[in-house]
């Protein structure tokens, strides 16, 4: 039975790239600099029209476990895709990053792979169609308590929390896990993931979870006030261990011992995709690896920076190396 320092559950979503200018975009009726979701038909329509894709396996959680195992933890990554070419790509690309993604495709799964069409522009703006297809489908079934129960850490994604099953699941797993000796803690999302459930999602916080990771939208969200401050005591007093981070600002962490305020150096992003998900796989990597939290947070900032100076969510510098060069591993 395998141990793993890491385990995360989320959406399994193959991001496919391209590009499109102005004029291309309002062809298609797409607006410009945001994500929007698109139902199956659309997706189709976009992913056809799409020209020289480039595919690359995405969702947040996922992000933040491939991060994870490049720095070297035992890392499996818990999702639903389906068994067609996107699918099969979404699980070899994870095991090319070292990470095991424990459930094969579905046989004449219900839905297609989830997949994000995503449009850049000449100025470098983004415009996303996310397609969730399969993954949202995600429920108990999927995991297995040989996994659940043999983490270190588990992860969870709040995007998953709009079906009740995906509820369940997290439910189960974080169970699983904490009752072996484990930590389960969850990625807030989206501050309109909170605000869809926010009863469910302070519940699960209070009762079920040892830490969460948010940014400042997220932790106001969980309280409804527009004070950080209040919203971060107020979330600590529920939970034993609060992250917050604050893009330029820093990171904040909270525990029933006090806070600490990390810095960090301000950089222009080339492209702040995945920083918060490459943050958390710094900050679950000290975190697993037994580093003081004030370590924890710097190198989450570490390898925050790193993705925010490439395209692409995903670390493509060696960061063991990296961290070695701050001192920190």
């Amino acid at each position: 039975m395998t141990t793993y320092e890491i385990v995360g559950i989320g959406n399994a979503v193959v991001d496919v790239i391209s590009h499109g200018d102005d004029s291309f975009l309002e062809m298609m009726g797409i607006e410009k600099g945001i994500m929007q979701l698109v139902e199956r038909d659309r997706g189709e329509v976009l992913y056809a029209a799409m020209n020289e894709r480039v595919q690359t396996p995405g969702g947040s959680v996922a992000n933040t476990i491939a991060g994870a195992g490049a720095l070297g933890l035992k890392s499996a990554f818990i999702g639903r895709v389906h068994d067609d070419a996107l699918g099969h790509f979404y699980a070899g690309a994870m095991a090319k990053d070292g990470v095991d993604f424990v459930n094969p495709p579905v046989a004449g799964g219900e839905l297609p792979t989830s997949r994000s069409m995503i449009f850049v522009c000449p100025d470098g703006e983004r415009s996303m169609n996310t397609y969730l297809g399969i993954s949202s489908e995600l429920s108990s079934a999927d995991v297995s308590k040989d996994v659940a129960g043999n983490a270190k850490i588990m992860f969870l994604e709040g995007y998953l929390f709009d079906k009740d099953k995906g509820k369940s699941a997290f439910l189960e797993a974080a169970r699983d896990c904490t009752a072996a000796g484990g930590k389960a803690g969850i990625a807030i999302s989206d501050p309109f993931c909170v605000e869809r459930h926010r009863a469910d999602f302070l519940n699960l916080i209070e009762n079920e979870l040892d830490f969460v990771i948010g940014n400042e939208a997220e932790i106001k969200s969980l309280f409804e006030t527009d004070d950080l401050d209040e919203a971060l005591a107020k979330t600590a007093a529920i939970c034993p261990l609060v992250v917050c981070t604050r893009s330029g600002d820093g990171v904040s962490v909270i525990t029933g011992k006090g806070r600490i305020d990390v810095q960090v150096e301000k950089v222009v992003p080339l492209d702040a995709t995945g920083a918060g998900d490459q943050f958390a796989a710094g900050f679950l990597f000290g975190l697993a690896t037994g580093r003081d939290l004030e370590t924890c947070a710097r190198i989450g900032c570490v390898c925050a920076r790193e993705v925010i100076s490439h395209i692409g969510p995903r670390p493509e510098a060696n960061m063991q190396a990296l961290l070695r060069a701050e001192g920190l591993l």
